[in-house]
């Protein structure tokens, strides 16, 4: 490593260091949503470095932005990982590597102590061996009490929430209730008590990585009030300071909620 990058190691220390002690005490964000992009095109900017390195490169970081966040006190953090729209758009090749490679990020972290991992998403859509793997992942952590991590894999806001409208429905039916009170059940609440996060806070921040600001069906319902921030760099050469600076951003914003 050269004298200047040297020095850049040691100023970025010093400069996250300060940024993250200046943070410390202010209120955060309870639950964060991160959609992590750009694998793609970070691969393509290294030398001999395939698409399949890209992602495991992001997942590895996705483990690295979690830690960030359980030191800052995030309470859920739920990873944008695989669309329904990435089930059926994307080259098989790379499907069958990012199955092994969400399969391979759910089960580490389901070994870090305490923290807990749920799947959000349509698990019907799923190869087997990534089902199993979430499922065994949830199935181990379920009683854990510390970072709630939810996995958004085969998922669709949009198609979430058409499955908890026609949950809804079913039970209706099962209850015996007739048509003309369906329409007492479609309330806010009930909705939100039928969507994979049931219980959870909804999201207070959506940080995107790779520059590009737009939502990507990601928690339509669940957004509905949160604080958006986008990140220029790509998946994998996310930074914690770019974090902190999302936390900054947050804390700095109020929130009106219509008012």
């Amino acid at each position: 490593m050269s004298f200047r990058a040297s020095v850049k190691r040691v100023l970025y220390g010093l400069y996250t260091r300060r940024l993250a002690k200046r943070l410390a005490g202010i209120a955060g964000p309870r639950h964060v949503g991160m959609i992590i992009d750009g694998n793609r095109r970070w691969a393509e900017q290294q030398a001999g470095v395939s698409v399949a390195e890209g992602h495991r490169a992001g997942a590895a970081k996705m483990r690295e932005f979690l830690t960030w966040c359980d030191e800052a006190g995030v309470e859920v953090v739920t990873l944008y990982l695989l669309s329904t729209d990435n089930l059926t758009g994307r080259p098989s090749e790379e499907l069958k590597n990012l199955v092994r490679i969400i399969a391979d990020l759910a089960t580490d972290l389901a070994a870090v102590p305490n923290w807990r991992v749920h799947h959000v998403g349509d698990a019907t859509r799923l190869p087997a061996p990534l089902r199993n793997a979430l499922e065994r992942a949830s199935q181990v952590t379920e009683t854990h009490t510390g970072l709630h991590v939810n996995l958004a894999v085969g998922y669709g806001g949009r198609h979430e929430i058409t499955v908890a409208v026609h949950d809804i429905i079913r039970e209706h039916e099962a209850a015996g209730k007739g048509i003309d009170t369906l329409a007492d059940d479609i309330t806010l609440d009930n909705i939100a008590d039928h969507l994979y996060t049931a219980g959870q806070p909804d999201l207070d921040l959506v940080i995107r990585t790779s520059g590009e600001q737009r939502i990507s069906d990601f928690m339509l319902w669940q957004t509905a009030h949160s604080e958006l921030y986008f990140v220029e760099a790509l998946g994998p050469d996310l930074r914690e300071i770019d974090f902190l600076r999302a936390l900054r951003d947050f804390a700095s914003r109020q929130r009106r909620y219509g008012k």
